[in-house]
């Protein structure tokens, strides 16, 4: 067969392909895919020990899951662990893991394969913030934010997907952020660790894609500020665009995105016409609309809690 017969083959193979992924999604879009059964499913949130991962890990509980709680805060994770049991989970196991050095996250993990099996749903959900001006912040806790809001996904990655691989069977769910789809002021560090988690993740997925492990899925999350008290004091400028998102629709959304197997979750729906519109804006336009959304002055107000999600 000549180059261009070849050439036109493989592009008539494109379009078909494509014409029935847009007709697919479509369907998708009217006919919603079911959401599937997570009961009897290990899953390990890290960060569980309050705000966010506390309530992923209560509405796991309710859907029949098999929890694995890591903190590093002992107290924090033992009232998530109480409070999972009283929700009517029917295993939780939590453990003590600083997801910043990666010899703890690998110690733990083996335990955990150990005592509990192969975990089939991973959470990185774990994250700080130092709430500095970049020339503020001290190297040692820029570091500590890329080691908790980054570097912990390569390790767990690490730890929990080859079971998964071998399975085909497992998911994987990245809480990033806003902040790791747009700059913000004063958050220099959060912004560039939650970037790398993102493309991290969205890499992963097109790693496992090409190669063939369709059994293994990815959720990649980014909220606005949710109040879990980790943004203490943000504001917005336009909360009817913008809001600040209460703790339990956030994780409504994140679970139902989980169960029906999406790629991407922006919260709220404006983000994702944002992003669009920062594609292609001139700079003088888009930096009008991030004054006008308050985002230059976001972090303005905020109170460091030292509390981690």
């Amino acid at each position: 067969m000549s180059s261009s017969l070849q050439s036109t083959k493989k592009f008539l193979v494109f379009l078909g392909k494509s014409l029935y992924t847009v007709l697919e999604a479509l369907v998708s879009t009217i006919i919603p895919k079911p959401r599937k059964n997570v009961a009897g499913e290990i899953v390990l949130i890290t960060g569980a020990g309050s705000g966010l991962g506390r309530l992923l890990a209560l509405q796991f509980a309710h859907l029949g899951s098999v929890l694995v709680l890591w903190d590093v805060s002992k107290e924090g994770n033992e009232e998530t662990c109480k409070l999972a049991q009283e929700a009517g989970a029917r295993r939780v196991h939590a453990y003590i893991c600083d997801c910043s050095q990666k010899e703890e996250v690998y110690r733990v993990a083996d335990q955990v394969k150990k005592e509990v099996g192969d975990v089939s749903i991973l959470i990185n959900n774990a994250g700080i913030v130092t709430g500095r001006k970049f020339l503020d912040c001290p190297d040692e806790l820029m570091e500590k934010s890329f080691d908790v809001n980054f570097k912990a996904h390569l390790w767990t990655y690490k730890a929990f997907l080859p079971a998964m691989i071998a399975n085909n069977h497992g998911h994987l769910v990245c809480i990033s952020s806003s902040a790791g789809l747009i700059g913000v002021n004063g958050l220099a560090d959060y912004c560039a660790s939650k970037f790398a988690a993102l493309g991290f993740a969205e890499s992963m997925f097109v790693e496992t894609f090409a190669q063939k492990q369709r059994g293994v899925k990815t959720t990649i999350v980014c909220p606005f500020f949710i109040k879990t008290g980790m943004f203490e004091g943000c504001t917005t400028g336009c909360p009817s665009l913008l809001p600040i998102l209460e703790p339990e629709y956030a994780v409504r959304k994140i679970i139902d995105a989980i169960l029906r197997e999406k790629l991407y979750l922006y919260m709220p729906k404006f983000l994702y016409f944002l992003v669009f519109l920062k594609s292609f804006l001139p700079l003088s336009t888009g930096l009008a609309i991030a004054d006008y959304l308050g985002i230059f002055h976001a972090m303005d107000g905020f109170v460091d809690q030292k509390k981690q999600r």
